[in-house]
């Protein structure tokens, strides 16, 4: 079990602390330091090196989260409220996820194949706010998986 709560966590830190780093430190410094017409190209690149770590996390996520409820709790009846809260949040976050990477982010790998900035730089805004709202979403199953069963 320690083993699949390990991984859960990683998991949890790589995707939304992924998402935290891109969105309050990565994004202001390169809307200072690097020329719109070079920025779809750079968000492009890092977010194809990072969601590929956002496709393990999200398998570990499932299958750990599984484990443990089937393990520990003896079911989905078993579990209490803030884990059926993390699961649900948790497939919503995912959902956005598969959305953004099949829609957006690739228009935008198509964009910056075309080299279109102006293209690029709109798909890269569409990408910011669903993120923006993944992020919301992952803070808020972090802190119930941290303190929902002391609720």
């Amino acid at each position: 079990m320690s083993l699949a709560i390990a991984l859960h966590v990683l998991s949890v830190v790589i995707w939304v602390g992924g998402m935290f780093f891109a969105y309050m430190a990565m994004r202001p410094a390169v809307v200072e330091a690097i020329d719109a017409s070079q920025r779809g190209a750079l968000w492009c690149h890092t977010l194809s090196r990072f969601f590929r770590w956002v496709w393990v996390a999200v398998v570990l996520l499932l299958a750990t989260g599984y484990w443990m409820i089937f393990s520990v709790f003896g079911g989905m009846a078993g579990a209490g409220w803030h884990i059926h809260a993390m699961q649900g949040l948790g497939l919503v976050m995912m959902l956005i996820y598969f959305h953004v990477y099949f829609a957006p982010f690739r228009r935008l790998k198509q964009a910056v194949a075309n080299q279109d900035p102006e293209e690029a730089g709109r798909r890269v805004g569409q990408i910011r706010m669903l993120v923006g709202t993944n992020l919301i979403l992952g803070l808020i199953v972090v802190l119930i998986g941290a303190g929902g069963r002391y609720m």
